[in-house]
């Protein structure tokens, strides 16, 4: 009997929703409050639920909502030599860089690293130059609809583009990762933190790797500090409230003893910290 209840249930939820879409369009607050009903009803899981908010969201985000800022994009100079700029190519793990002139607001093209194998693996790079092998540059507004420009993305079959401000200016660039991940959430690979290990790792003897979405009670436990909870879950939080501002990847500061280096951080989060107890 309570199966069938449930199939009832069910049905009459997908019956509300099949009329939601096929009557005339409700109010999108009523469209979210009957998607989280037909949740609640067992209709969706929570990730669906999660995708179909995303995905609605993103019609009215804007591309500078998004967009990894300059001042964390790594570029590459149109007249550095492979000795230069491969270091920094294999530290990063990224697979497209910016490449500019002089002027970082003068992008002349892309380079796929992977452009850069067949020369690597015939041990021929002293004949490799970036002006014969950059793809070209695709330049959008920041305020470009985050929607359009993934449309965009896919009949282009392009995977990153430059954003350039009201008065040409480079203001930081955008992937269809990046726009992906408004819908989907984070988007982990190969060369991303494993979320399957601890939260707090040993370095050395005075070192620690913590990850930034550490529940601050399990940081004050492991290193005898008082951090409050009040207002922040993480130890991320704490140290973003200190510097008033997201900090970038190679930042650092000091709090109750103990010295903070940002390892890893993204244009929403820092994702990565190294800790180390400073000595009295």
């Amino acid at each position: 009997m309570s199966e069938e209840r449930s199939g009832n249930t069910q049905k009459g939820w997908l019956g509300k929703l099949a009329q939601a879409f096929s009557d005339e369009p409700p109010t999108r607050e009523d469209l979210i409050n009957g998607l989280y009903e037909a949740a609640e009803a067992g209709v969706l899981d929570n990730d669906a639920l999660t995708i179909i908010e995303g995905a609605m969201q993103v019609s009215d985000m804007r591309v500078r909502d998004a967009m990894i800022p300059r001042s964390q994009v790594t570029m590459v100079q149109i007249n550095q030599k492979p000795a230069d700029f491969l270091p920094v190519i294999i530290e990063t793990a990224h697979s497209r860089f910016p490449v500019c002139g002089e002027n970082p607001d003068e992008v002349v093209g892309i380079l796929l690293a992977k452009d850069l194998l067949t020369y690597v693996l015939d041990g021929n790079l002293e004949n490799f130059t970036l002006s014969d092998c950059i793809r070209p540059a695709v330049f959008i507004p920041e305020g470009k609809r985050l929607n359009v420009l993934l449309r965009e993305f896919r009949g282009a079959r392009n995977h990153m583009a430059i954003v350039v401000d009201e008065y040409g200016g480079i203001s930081g660039l955008i992937t269809i990762e990046d726009v992906l991940e408004q819908i989907v959430g984070e988007i982990e690979d190969e060369h991303d933190e494993d979320e399957n290990e601890g939260n707090i790792k040993e370095l050395d003897e005075k070192g620690y790797l913590v990850k930034a979405l550490t529940p601050i009670d399990d940081f004050n436990e492991f290193f005898d500090t008082e951090f409050s909870d009040e207002e922040f879950d993480t130890i991320g939080g704490i140290i973003t409230q200190s510097f008033g501002r997201l900090p970038v990847k190679g930042e650092s500061v000091s709090l109750e003893g103990i010295h903070f280096s940002v390892l890893s951080a993204d244009n929403r989060r820092i994702r990565l910290l190294q800790v180390t107890p400073e000595e009295n």
